[in-house]
Formats: structure tokens, C-alpha cells, sequence
């Protein structure tokens, strides 16, 4: 009997047990990253084989980033005050709309509407673009910041998983016997618009309720802990929304850099093999879908190597050796050896994501979540808004490599900068969470 409850204890320290919500939020993430996937293989390449040149492309790309950038901050307060779930559906309906008006037209003004407004062809890894800030904090609401890393990465491997599904779809159009370009990606389209349409009954029948978070109201101040809001006085108050802000203002200073890199080649990966090697749909699929798959390896890794080494240290390791990669891409001679380098070097660096975004929604009380999460994804959207612009100019004047020497230096600086200010957080852990694994020990 002793071996059993042991047995028991341990599995409950190991492995985090997950509310219904959460776990349809995560099903939902899997879902939607299926249609993005698809679309992050195909969106650029279709603009090409419509004649639009780097720039167009990449401008398009900055417009869309914008464009969200706007929404996020709004995004995220108002759905502290009334609610999450409103802005996924809102989010779902803008795709489906997305995905028909692609089906149904190539012009150029209805396609730059659905790209820029509903944030189309963009490749979130199963997020809810601009409206992730509010998916980000429902999820949050349902999980112990203990559990946080673990899940967050699960979260994330999840999407990587689907992605890479989604990737091998987006091959489609190098098979398709139609005679047009339109003709030739419409199924693809098609199926993005179904996927979102799926999403948005899932999410319609998720029941969301407000208040006390059902997975943290073992401790309320997250990094900094203290009494839930309403029982301190207005100075302890005023003190903890100054620790709040500070450690917000920090992560989002970090973003910035990190910004800036991600947009100088994230969105435009696909166009800089397309141009450097003449890769195709059918290639570029087949690498991203590989790349997203071993992404997905690398967060469940992630989730492990969080409770066990801490959740900026792994960070920090695997960032540092991922964005060294990067620098490594522009000597490779050929299609295969660099599409290896580019598959693990997406691992090691988007297999973090789970570890980041458990951080950033543990800078905070559950009050104020929305709040820390739109900071977080803005202050990252923003300047990642500027680079698709600037590439697509390089790339045109012949500059292919320059944007990939840009990104690694200053994610390699990230990466440093990121273990220097939030180390801390590694060896931090809530009174009331230390309690609860002393108590399960006995």
C-alpha cells in the first residue's frame, strides 16, 4: 500500500493534471494549427506565382503584423474585464471569412484585406494571432504556475504537431493537375476555412467562467506573491503592481530585440529557399512539416527539462545553440544540408516557446494576465512588423543573406540578456505551492 500512494504522489508531482478547459484549448490550438500550417507553406509561394515581387510580399506581411499589433494591447485589458472566449470566436470568424474570400478571388484588394485584417498565411503555431493574448490567459487561468512550464510546452508541441501536419497539405498545389494558380491552391484554402469553422463551434461550446482561477488560487502573485487584490492595503497594493510593472517592462524590452529578428526572417523563410535554392511547394512542405515535427519533440523536452533545470535556463541553452545555426544557413550548398540545419535550428528555438509563454503569464496575478501577455505579444509583434518590409527589399537587390546574420546576432544577444534579468525566476517558487508539495510528501 505504501509503494501504491507513493507511486501515486509521484505521478501527481510528474504529471500535471489538466482542467476540461484547459485540455479543449489545447485540442483547439492542435486544431487551428493544422490551417496554418498549411498556409505558412503556401501563402508566400502563392503571391510569387501571382508576379508579387519581395517587396509587395513582404510589405503585405508588415501590414498584417501591424494590424495586429493594434489589436493585441486592446485585446488583451478588455479581455481581463469581459472575458477570453468572445475573442477566440471573433478569431475564427475573421478566417473562415479569410479563407472564402481566397477561395473565391485573386485580386489583389480583397486578398490584402484578408491578409492584413484576419492576419491570413501567417504562421502563429496555433495561436490565435492578435487574440492569443486572451487564449493565452483563459489557459493560464487553469493551471498552478508550478505546472505552468510543462503544460505551456505541451500546449506548444501540440501545435507544433499540428503544423507539420498541416505542412504536408500545403504540398498540395506542386500536385495539383488544375491549370490555374488559383485552381491550384483553392483546396488548401478550402481547408483552412473548414478547420476554423470546427474551432468555432469547439470554442462556442467551451464554457467559460469568471473570477478566482481554478488552477492557481493556491497563490495569486505569480512571480511576486501576495494577497489576492482586495485584501491588502492600498500601499502593499501599489507596491506589488510596481514589482508587476517592472517585471512586465523587462520581458517586453527583451521581446523587442527578439522582435526584430523574428520578423527579418519568420515570415519570409519560405521565399529565401524558393530564391536561394528554387524549392518548390512539395519541398518546402515536406521541410517545414519535418521541422514543425521535431519542434514538437523539442517542447515536450522542454516540458521535462523545465521542472528539472529551470524554465530560463532551458530557455537560454537551447536559444543560444538554435540562433548560432542561423548564422550557418547561408554556407550550406544545397537544398538538403541546409534544410537539415534550418529543421533543428527551428527545434531549438520555437521549442522554447511553451518555457516563454509559461514566464509570461507568471509575471502577473491572474487580474492582470490579459494585461501582461498583450505587453508581451505587442512589444514581439510590433518590431517583428518591420522586418518582413526590410527583407523583401534585400532579397530583391540581391542581399539573400544579410536578414539571416541580422537575426542570429541579436537573438544570440537575447538570449544572453534573457537569462541575466529573469534567472531569478528559476530558483523562486510560491510559499503556498512549497506547502502544498511538502504536504504531499508526507
Amino acid at each position: 500500500m505504501k509503494h501504491q500512494q507513493l507511486g501515486e504522489r509521484q505521478m501527481s508531482s510528474d504529471t500535471p493534471l489538466i482542467h476540461t478547459v484547459a485540455k479543449r484549448l489545447i485540442v483547439i490550438r492542435g486544431l487551428r494549427s493544422m490551417g496554418q500550417g498549411a498556409m505558412v507553406v503556401d501563402l508566400v509561394l502563392y503571391l510569387k506565382d501571382l508576379h508579387w515581387n519581395g517587396t509587395a510580399i513582404g510589405g503585405v506581411t508588415t501590414g498584417a503584423g501591424l494590424f495586429g499589433a493594434a489589436l493585441i494591447l486592446g485585446v488583451g485589458i478588455l479581455s481581463d474585464k469581459f472575458g477570453r472566449k468572445r475573442f477566440l470566436v471573433t478569431y475564427e470568424i475573421l478566417t473562415i471569412l479569410a479563407a472564402l474570400t481566397a477561395t473565391l478571388t485573386n485580386a489583389a484588394l480583397p486578398l490584402v484585406i484578408a491578409i492584413v485584417v484576419a492576419g491570413f498565411g501567417r504562421g502563429q503555431n496555433g495561436g490565435a494571432g492578435p487574440f492569443a493574448p486572451a487564449e493565452q490567459a483563459w489557459l493560464a487561468h487553469y493551471i498552478t504556475r508550478s505546472d505552468r512550464g510543462r503544460v505551456f510546452s505541451y500546449n506548444a508541441a501540440v501545435g507544433f504537431f499540428g503544423m507539420a501536419a498541416g505542412s504536408i497539405i500545403g504540398g498540395w498545389p506542386s500536385l495539383s493537375p488544375a491549370t490555374t494558380v488559383i485552381g491550384a491552391f483553392r483546396p488548401v484554402f478550402i481547408f483552412v476555412g473548414a478547420i476554423s469553422l470546427v474551432c468555432f463551434i469547439v470554442i462556442w461550446g467551451t464554457e467559460e467562467k469568471r473570477g478566482q482561477s481554478a488552477g492557481a488560487n493556491l497563490q495569486k502573485a505569480s512571480q511576486y506573491p501576495a494577497a489576492p487584490e482586495g485584501q491588502v492595503d492600498s500601499d502593499e497594493e501599489a507596491d506589488i503592481r510596481k514589482k508587476e510593472n517592472r517585471a512586465m517592462l523587462k520581458y517586453a524590452s527583451l521581446n523587442v530585440l527578439n522582435g526584430i529578428a523574428v520578423g527579418m526572417t519568420g515570415p519570409m523563410m519560405v521565399y529565401w529557399f524558393s530564391l536561394k535554392f528554387g524549392a518548390h511547394t512539395g519541398g518546402i512542405g515536406i521541410m517545414l512539416s519535418v521541422g514543425f515535427l521535431v519542434t514538437s519533440l523539442f517542447s515536450v523536452l522542454n516540458a521535462r527539462l523545465a521542472r528539472r533545470v529551470g524554465v530560463v535556463r532551458t530557455v537560454t541553452v537551447m536559444r543560444l545553440t538554435g540562433s548560432s545555426l542561423m548564422a550557418l544557413l547561408p554556407w550550406l550548398p544545397n537544398f538538403g544540408f541546409a534544410s537539415f540545419v534550418y529543421i533543428v535550428r527551428s527545434g531549438l528555438n520555437r521549442g522554447t516557446m511553451g518555457n516563454r509563454n509559461a514566464l509570461s503569464t507568471s509575471l502577473t496575478r491572474d487580474t492582470r494576465r490579459g494585461l501582461a501577455v498583450s505587453l508581451n505579444a505587442l512589444s514581439m509583434r510590433l518590431p517583428s512588423s518591420i522586418g518582413p518590409t526590410i527583407s523583401g527589399y534585400l532579397f530583391d537587390i540581391g542581399w539573400l543573406n544579410i536578414p539571416l546574420y541580422i537575426t542570429a546576432v541579436l537573438q544570440i544577444v537575447n538570449a544572453a540578456l534573457y537569462q541575466k534579468l529573469f534567472g531569478s525566476f528559476d530558483r523562486q517558487a510560491p510559499p503556498s505551492e512549497k506547502a502544498q508539495e511538502s504536504e504531499s510528501r508526507q
